[in-house]
């Protein structure tokens, strides 16, 4: 019937898969996400040597393993991009219910790493942190309430959506990992307003998270030493923050050179959460801008794309992987400079962390699934068919 009403873009029959993957997919975004990875193994290159000698591995350990995993996170994001959006929705439902439960474990079966927040499961052979895979999920299966909610006699989807969330913020909020926490309320954020969120409601939102972070800093030591760290006018040298902030002023414009940095042998997270500041460093200002021109193309286009669909769950979908994608890299880098508290939070396909670069691949895999070209047509087609 929809197809009858607003016409339909030719589609092939019997059309192989990989083809037609390739015709429909956002080429451009699907290069810039290729092009991150690949500065993450340069940046692996440099940043990742110092810590493998001092924990007793091969000077390219880390590089190793990050190439291993990251080409794991690509297979996977191929594989996703290729589902259909019913069947993306189907397997995140399930996969949604297992990350919920392992997240609630944690603090039963969980460890800290020395880190004081209990976020990851050890394995042996590696670690698995269930937020990382927990995000793509939740926002699937939010976007799915919120579009329900929009049908006729359909479930209350708005409550079981922000419930949900609450839920996740609480757990991850106890854990602490307030920057997770932060993530997952900006995507339902996200997704609520441009499903019709009456403007009064969201500012109450921002005030219950206002609230809960004074109560926070009142009561939690690692959160208040994190905003008073943040504060404070002087920057201890001797911190991340510290060193990640003099590597950065020493880069320049175009940086000390490659292999000429130093502040990888003092960044225990040189290589994960302060991945920028070795960039910045060695190869400058120009870097730096090379990489948020990659993730501001990913986020726009990615946008535009899904300005143009008409089914609901898609664009509610699509609007909160893209939005939570470009945050997550905002926060990462705006922590570096000193424009935000400190996180924890990784640079998607450029830090080193295997469940950061496998759920980031599920996660782009889902929003290039949802902005691929589909045969319906456009809504300009659609006004300048109905004018003639």
């Amino acid at each position: 019937m929809t197809e009858m009403v607003y016409g339909a873009v030719p589609s092939r029959a019997g059309e192989p898969v990989l083809p037609k993957w390739w015709r429909t997919i956002d080429k451009w975004s699907l290069s810039c996400i290729l092009i991150l990875f690949g500065i993450g193994i340069l940046l692996g290159l440099a940043a990742s040597p110092p810590l493998a000698e001092r924990n007793g591995f091969a000077a390219f350990h880390y590089v190793q393993r990050q190439a291993v995993f990251g080409g794991l996170a690509l297979g996977v994001m191929v594989f996703v991009s290729m589902l259909a959006p019913v069947v993306v929705r189907r397997l995140a439902v399930l996969g949604f219910i297992a990350a919920f439960i392992a997240l609630a474990m944690l603090p039963f079966f969980g460890t800290d790493f020395g880190k004081g927040a209990v976020r990851w499961y050890s394995l042996g052979f590696a670690s698995v942190q269930p937020s990382e895979f927990l995000k793509p999920t939740f926002v699937i299966v939010t976007a799915w309430f919120l579009a329900a909610s929009q049908d006729l006699g359909g479930p209350p989807g708005r409550i079981l959506s922000f419930a949900i969330t609450i839920s996740i913020v609480l757990m991850l909020a106890l854990q602490p990992d307030f920057g997770q926490a932060c993530l997952v309320l900006f995507g339902w954020g996200v997704m609520y307003f441009i499903a019709g969120a009456p403007m009064l409601l969201l500012f109450g939102v921002a005030g219950l998270v206002v609230f809960a972070g004074t109560l926070a800093y009142q009561n939690s030591q690692h959160f208040a030493r994190r905003i008073d760290g943040f504060l404070s006018p002087e920057v201890d040298p001797t911190t991340q923050l510290g060193y990640a902030t003099n590597a950065i002023r020493e880069g320049g414009f175009l940086g000390v050179g490659v292999g000429e940095g130093q502040v990888k042998w003092s960044l225990p997270d040189a290589h994960t959460d302060f991945i920028i500041a070795v960039a910045a460093e060695e190869y400058g200002l120009v870097l730096v801008l090379i990489i948020i021109a990659l993730y501001t193309t990913i986020v726009v286009r990615s946008l535009l794309r899904l300005m143009r669909e008409r089914d609901p769950f898609i664009r509610l979908a699509g609007a909160g992987l893209a939005c939570m994608f470009g945050v997550q890299a905002m926060i990462n880098m705006g922590v570096a400079v000193r424009l935000l508290p400190a996180k924890g939070m990784t640079l998607p396909f450029v830090s080193y962390g295997g469940s950061s670069l496998i759920a980031g691949g599920i996660a782009v895999g889902m929003l290039l699934a949802f902005t691929r070209t589909r045969p319906q047509g456009e809504i300009g087609d659609i006004l300048r068919g109905r004018l003639r």
